[in-house]
């Protein structure tokens, strides 16, 4: 699993960087999208998450949800443009669930691609080791407090 200054990225998993995302193909063609590890860093304990509803388009750029924390209130913004068909219900009543499980427990929401191709413009393997290494250094953002 590539890890970049203590923060992980699952290999399985694509990457949308400028966003903080990531996504994952499922079996039935839909797209499960959450935020990295580096995202709850940068938003410190999430405090409230707010999902666009099941049936809506979403369209490249836009929001999908809105996260607020103690220190940021904003959007999760789809990389790719989609129809939302799940939204994370346990996320609703325990928000810090994203910060326990990022890649796991702590979903934002589930998407069913207008276009598939477009899930070439994310990141994966080495090239998200690259992008974030770059951005990590752009932005000098520090590595993660491992005590």
């Amino acid at each position: 699993m590539p890890s970049i200054r203590g923060y992980n990225f699952p290999p399985d998993l694509l990457y949308d960087v400028p966003n903080h995302c990531w996504y994952r193909r499922e079996a039935d063609g839909s797209v499960t999208l959450g935020m990295t590890e580096i995202a709850v860093a940068l938003a410190g304990d999430i405090l409230a998450y707010t999902p666009k509803r099941v049936g809506l388009a979403v369209e490249p750029g836009r929001s999908c949800a809105v996260i607020e924390s103690g220190k940021w209130v904003g959007p999760v913004r789809a990389a790719i443009a989609g129809d939302i068909i799940a939204i994370n219900e346990a996320l609703i009543d325990t928000p810090r669930l994203a910060n326990q499980s990022p890649y796991g427990a702590g979903w934002i929401t589930r998407l069913r691609p207008h276009h598939p191709p477009d899930l070439d413009i994310l990141a994966s393997g080495d090239a998200v080791a690259v992008a974030y290494s770059a951005w990590m250094a752009a932005e000098d953002f520090p590595p993660r407090d491992e005590t």
